[in-house]
């Protein structure tokens, strides 16, 4: 099972894999640690990753970067408008008020969800985790931005099964970072924590998070986050102010030209990162349009100067943090910076004055999110074993549910007020489950909210119907609803039940032994008579090990107080019945028919990618073959064919050579492969005879060193051999002469063909020779001796005495047992070189002439 970690950025995406020595960041194809979050759409297939980076500036218009920032907005959100600005291709306004990628595919005119631009990035990221752990990846951890909202989580969820992946958790970065950074300390305290604040400075946006540290735990205090104050933002700085000043002095304006627009943006980050370690920076552009060369210098003061009215937020998701978290400067241990944006000189000033101290680079700042997140997937999976380290998550919005009856719920018709109850606070942790209790009279709906402005998406989150039920009395029934709080950081209801009251016999002892295997405590409520609109909110929150931590009030009345009113009546006892509930409505969600038709038009891009690139393989083979073909026919294969079966065929390559700059440029894989076949049916024969007259001389060699060698081992006088009587002995001598004159008359003929003939004698059929001739005589010549009895004693033949005597040879420690007759009879077998055949020969000899 595999155990990978992905963080997908707004700029690059990193890919980290757990092994057994560690976690290791995983290169791509091009050998790079980061790669580009990019789709680009051609005519005949997609380019992903560095891939589609190459295209953005031959074709801006179909190159979908900045995936992030789309990602579960509304088209009128006017962050997105003001992004939009500087997004070089066509995002336009769907028919649900999301917004809709406008790209050329295949020759016409596509729209794809950014949930579905996702699905590619990740379907690309997946392809390097595959190759380099060489197995299928389906069980991951993504990194997301803790200001992400529901419909944005539910986003990232879709994206992941388009390609084809099943998330064990959504992690948020700064999560990740800090998990990254303790898990390997040893020096953690036992009982007092160490607060450590984590500032994530990205392409897009900036997060911070305090997380408090004890040995084998860690501890979220407080997330604070600015969504639009990253790097791109002091890119975007500097584009405008080298705009203006490109328009004053060379009075062109980058604006009407996107390719402009590009090229001076992509100037200016690199005029950013200079900066960032030099005084001064150079910036130059060949051709920037209208065939005018720019050039301009710009020094850090002047940037910073510029920059701000950017630099100004930078303290304030700071101070934010420190207040939810309950803690003051002089409490922080450390201050630990990552990001891609942290290398700014002066956010790390703006840091080291708030905080009193040197912020510190101890991680990776690209890379230490994707390694939190692997460490985190080894964490949930059974494939490793991973150090005890709790991980105490808090979410960072505020979760109310709103609720009103139908029409029918009441007997004058007439609808409730929609009344509201927060259910998850502000920080409160990941996982969770609690409970509502409500009194209805039939089906009725709940909604899902915001409970404060924090999120930048709707207040509404999703909608669900309870039912239907009907109380047995007829009067309005209890039911609890469970709202479950998941690691992904989605809220949705989970279930709910109908409790009723029936009168029966049951002790007291017996009910209350009954109540502590309840997930939730049962409540009642007192004896006056509820009307519709009562509710009663008891918080049994539930951590990741599963345990209660206290209870909340609900109007005037606690749930301790409805606890005791069931205690005082022992003839009652609740039943429990599950109701249905329906989701009816995520709001902005993608419903499960459009989520399976984007895996099917998922599937079949791939295919077609898949098909291009194969296609592409076959012709640059065939391409290749004509280069490689023609060399060698002017050189080392030269000899091997005639003068005018060359001519003929360097000339058929040269036809083919330029079908495929002409009328084969654009051709199927099939046509390719068939032009190979033909090639290669001319040119095959003329390799076979430059490979055999290569490979005919060892072939030929070897076969004559064995001939030699069984010969002098049959012929020779050797005490090793006096055991082989002498008819098997010419039995292996006519077989060797037999092989010598077959190869001698062989040898004859083919000395006698010209190299472009086609050859007589063949390598192959050499071996073949060999083998047999090394099966055959090894049988004879490598015949263990027989046993010799011992000096002391005359050998009897009488069959009777047979026992004794080979009881007496077992015991002899003479006795041809002791002796390895396989080392003195060996002989060499045909595969054996020369000198490694002298070598044994005078090892096996040694032990016999001693």
């Amino acid at each position: 099972m595999s155990v990978v970690g992905f963080d997908f950025g707004n700029d690059n995406c990193v890919v980290a894999v757990a092994r057994q020595r560690g976690i290791d960041v995983v290169l791509n194809d091009e050998s790079k640690r980061e790669t580009p979050a990019i789709v680009s759409f051609g005519d005949k297939q997609r380019f992903l990753g560095t891939a589609g980076s190459a295209s953005s500036l031959t074709n801006p218009k179909n190159t979908i970067s900045q995936i992030k920032r789309l990602l579960g907005c509304r088209f009128s959100d006017p962050e997105l408008q003001r992004d939009l600005k500087s997004l070089p291709f066509l995002v336009i306004d769907g028919p649900d008020g999301y917004p809709l990628i406008q790209a050329q595919y295949l020759g016409e005119t596509r729209t794809f969800t950014p949930t579905q631009i996702l699905g590619m990035v990740l379907s690309n990221l997946k392809s390097i985790a595959e190759k380099n752990l060489n197995a299928p990846v389906a069980d991951c951890c993504i990194g997301i931005p803790v200001y992400f909202t529901d419909l944005q989580r539910r986003a990232v969820i879709d994206a992941a099964t388009i390609a084809c992946l099943r998330p064990l958790r959504l992690f948020h970065e700064t999560t990740a970072t800090a998990l990254a950074y303790g898990i390997y300390k040893t020096d953690l305290p036992e009982n007092e924590s160490l607060n450590i604040v984590f500032v994530d400075v990205g392409h897009a946006s900036m997060q911070v998070c305090v997380a408090a540290f004890k040995k084998g735990q860690l501890q979220i205090l407080a997330h604070a986050f600015d969504r639009s104050l990253g790097g791109r933002d002091f890119d975007e700085a500097l584009f405008q102010h080298f705009a203006a000043k490109f328009k004053d002095e060379y009075n062109i304006d980058v604006f009407t030209n996107a390719k402009a627009c590009l090229r001076l943006r992509a100037a200016c980050e690199k005029v950013k990162k200079v900066l960032s370690a030099n005084p001064a920076a150079p910036l130059n552009i060949e051709c920037l349009m209208d065939e005018k060369d720019v050039k301009g210098v710009i020094k850090r003061e002047e940037f910073e100067q510029i920059s701000v009215p950017i630099l100004e937020r930078v303290k304030i998701p700071l101070e934010k943090a420190l207040v939810e978290a309950g803690v003051t400067i002089e409490h922080i241990h450390s201050v630990e910076v990552v990001g891609s944006g942290s290398r700014v000189p002066a956010i790390i000033k703006i840091l080291t004055d708030f905080f009193g101290k040197e912020p510190r680079r101890t991680m990776n700042a690209s890379e230490c999110v994707a390694k939190g997140c692997a460490l985190q997937c080894a964490m949930l999976s059974p494939t490793f074993k991973v150090r005890e380290f709790q991980v105490n998550e808090s979410f960072p919005f505020s979760i109310c549910l709103s609720w009103k009856g139908y029409a029918s719920d009441t007997q004058s018709g007439e609808v409730d007020n929609q009344q509201r109850k927060v259910v998850f606070a502000r920080g409160n942790a990941i996982p969770s489950v609690k409970a509502l209790t409500l009194y209805r009279s039939g089906t009725f709906t709940l909604n899902v909210e915001y409970a404060d402005s924090e999120s930048s998406g709707p207040a509404n989150i999703s909608t669900y119907r309870i039912g239907p039920f009907q109380s047995a009395k007829g009067e309005q029934a209890k039911v609890k609803v469970k709202v479950h709080l998941n690691l992904h950081g989605i809220v949705s209801v989970e279930s709910a039940t109908l409790l009723e009251e029936e009168e029966t016999e049951v002790p007291v002892i017996k009910e209350l032994a009954s109540e502590p295997t309840k997930m939730e405590p049962t409540k009642m409520e007192t004896d006056e008579a509820p009307t519709e609109t009562d509710v009663n909110m008891q918080d049994s929150k539930i951590d990741a090990s599963g345990a209660e931590n206290g209870v909340l009030e609900s109007g005037d009345q606690t749930s301790e107080m409805e606890t005791d009113s069931k205690v005082e009546d022992p003839k009652k006892k609740v039943r429990k019945t599950n109701v249905l509930v329906t989701e009816v409505l995520v709001h902005g969600g993608l419903a499960a028919v459009d989520l399976q038709k984007a895996v099917e038009k998922e599937f079949e891009m791939a295919l077609q990618d898949r098909v291009m690139e194969e296609t592409k393989d076959k012709k640059n083979s065939l391409e290749s073959y004509v280069y490689d073909m023609r060399n060698k026919l002017n050189g080392k294969y030269c000899d091997f064919v005639t003068d005018s079966d060359r001519e003929q065929f360097i000339s058929r390559l040269q036809v083919v050579e330029d079908w495929l700059y002409e009328d084969g440029e654009d051709e199927t894989k099939g046509v390719y492969i068939s032009k190979l076949e033909e090639l290669k049916k001319q040119g095959d024969p003329i390799e076979e005879r430059y490979k055999e007259h290569s490979m005919r001389g060892p072939a030929a060699d070897q076969l004559m060193y064995c001939i030699k060698n069984f010969t002098e081992a049959a012929a020779s006088n050797d005490p090793r051999f006096d055991h082989i009587g002498m008819e098997e002995k010419q039995k292996v001598v006519n077989e060797c002469m037999e092989a010598e004159v077959w190869l001698t008359e062989r040898k004859q003929r083919q000395d006698s063909l010209p190299k472009n003939a086609t050859p007589v004698l063949l390598s192959a059929d050499m071996r073949k020779k060999a083998e047999a001739l090394d099966s055959y005589c090894k049988r004879i010549m490598t015949k263990p001796k027989p046993a010799k009895p011992t000096p002391h004693e005359t050998p009897s033949p009488a069959p009777s005495q047979s026992g004794e005597t080979h009881d007496q040879e077992i015991d002899n420690p003479h006795s041809s047992s002791d002796q390895a007759p396989n080392a003195s009879n060996e002989v060499p077998s045909a595969a054996a070189k020369p000198m490694e055949m002298e070598t044994v020969e005078s090892d096996t000899a040694s032990p016999n002439t001693a």
